[in-house]
């Protein structure tokens, strides 16, 4: 038959397996926590730099399309130039 002590010292041995098990437990989910954590960090960070990199594409975007524009007025302004004196050199011959 068990003694006092001998009860008491399985139930702490018990006792101390347990937490180990849930100690363990508690790791595993906080290394699991950290590790989303990290990924959704790592998330964060590329939709700073994907935002950043669309912002510089709009402003280059915007700029090639000033330049078009400004090419496109000139164009337009060389070709009435164009058609004046066409225009002049036909009445000047007549």
């Amino acid at each position: 038959m068990a003694t006092r002590t001998d009860r008491v010292m399985s139930a702490a041995v018990r006792a101390a397996k347990q937490a180990k098990v849930w100690a363990t437990a508690a790791a595993r989910e906080a290394d699991r926590l950290l590790q989303d954590a990290k990924k959704r960090a790592e998330t964060i960070e590329r939709k700073r730099h994907l935002k950043k990199r669309l912002l510089q594409t709009a402003r280059v975007m915007k700029t090639a399309a000033r330049a078009a524009m400004v090419a496109g007025l000139a164009a337009g302004i060389a070709a009435v130039q164009a058609e004046r004196s066409r225009r002049q050199q036909l009445k000047s011959g007549k």
